[in-house]
Order: structure tokens, then C-alpha cells, then sequence
């Protein structure tokens, strides 16, 4: 709760899709196909079934290699067994507490908190790790390279800054330009006709 007071967004947790390339030996409706770091039990694997009743994101990485796409989840499995970054959320709690003077365009910033113990993790700041890993964009930081020629805008060229990982919230995947959202419902064809309307009373 306290990451989605700070970010103002809906979105509280994140996790890493897998897909198949998790082989956990279990059966096919109940299959490990995600990576998240859960507060209790820390980095962990867990079924599409945990979520099917929950308000999701699909966010989808766009021109990654299936090597790169190999890289992202082996660094996300490396960090199985992890603990979460309890500290992290205390620092937030004490802050959200103290209700302290600090502008809204500077809260972003109390999310750079945490043990630094490499040990452990937060949802949002592991998955953002792992695409940092092979240089994936998410929302990096971006200053202007201007030349000499300050009114040829053309001359201006764009540099991109990787922030740093303990910076980023679940809703930075959502509203990034480089991670496409996704709508089955819509993406495998959707026909408002064939939808079962309740009908009114008297109809």
C-alpha cells in the first residue's frame, strides 16, 4: 500500500512472466510460470492461478532476442529464495507517518530506501534488475546532448541515463513507452454481439 500511496497508481506489485521455460515438473493447471517477490516468502515462483481473480497489467517487453529473453529470466531465477526488502517498506511507512514537507514531484525519490543488502529485493526493483541486465529500457532517465548550433533542435540528441533499480514502482512497466500493453480479450479477436447482457426488468 505504501508504494501505491507514493506512485499514485493502482498497481502495487509486479511480477515476471516465464512461461515454459520454468520446468517445475508440476501439472499443467497448476504450473509455475511467474517469478515475483512475495513480503512473506521473498523471491519466489507461483502459478497464473494466483492471479485470476486479481486486477492485472500484461506488459510486454518489445524487440528482445530469445537470448536476451533467456538472460532476463535467468537473472530473475538466480534470485529464487531471496528475501524481501523489508527495510524498504519500513523506511516508507516511517516517512508516510511522519507526513513530512516533501513536494509530490519529489516522492519518487524516498523509493531509493532499503537495506542495500544484495541479498534481498522488492517486487518492482528485481524485475527492473533483470531488464537492466541486458540493457532493456524502462523508464530511464533522459537528458538533452546539445552542440554549439543551440537553435538547430536536429542538433539535439537524446541520452539516455539508467536509474538506478531501487527508483522503480509496478506502475513504471504500465506507463512505459518501451513495454507494450497487453488485452487478450482484445488481441484474440473480441465481438461485443456474442456478450450475455443481464436484461432488464420488463424486457
Amino acid at each position: 500500500m505504501a508504494i501505491k500511496y507514493i506512485t499514485q497508481s493502482t498497481w502495487s506489485h509486479a511480477a515476471l512472466y516465464a512461461g515454459d521455460r520454468l520446468d517445475d515438473g508440476t501439472i499443467a493447471d497448476d504450473k509455475h510460470t511467474l517469478i515475483e517477490a512475495d513480503i512473506k516468502e521473498g523471491v519466489r515462483t507461483v502459478s497464473l492461478n494466483m492471479y485470476c481473480n486479481v486486477h492485472t497489467r500484461i506488459c510486454r517487453p518489445v524487440g528482445l532476442s530469445d537470448d536476451e529473453i533467456q538472460q532476463v529470466i535467468n537473472y530473475m531465477v538466480q534470485r529464487i529464495g531471496y528475501r524481501y526488502d523489508m527495510k524498504n517498506i519500513f523506511d516508507l511507512a516511517r516517512y508516510l507517518i511522519q507526513s513530512p514537507p516533501v513536494p509530490k514531484k519529489h516522492r519518487r525519490k524516498l523509493l531509493a530506501l532499503g537495506s542495500g543488502d544484495p541479498t534481498k529485493a522488492i517486487c518492482s526493483s528485481l524485475i527492473a534488475q533483470a531488464f537492466q541486465a541486458v540493457s532493456y529500457p524502462i523508464l530511464p532517465t533522459i537528458n538533452i546532448d546539445e552542440n554549439s548550433n543551440k537553435a538547430a533542435v536536429q542538433s539535439q540528441k537524446e541520452i539516455l541515463h539508467i536509474r538506478h533499480h531501487s527508483l522503480f514502482a509496478p506502475r513504471d512497466f504500465d506507463v512505459s513507452p518501451y513495454f507494450q500493453v497487453v488485452k487478450p480479450s482484445l488481441l484474440y479477436g473480441f465481438d461485443h454481439n456474442e456478450l450475455n447482457w443481464a436484461k432488464k426488468q420488463g424486457h
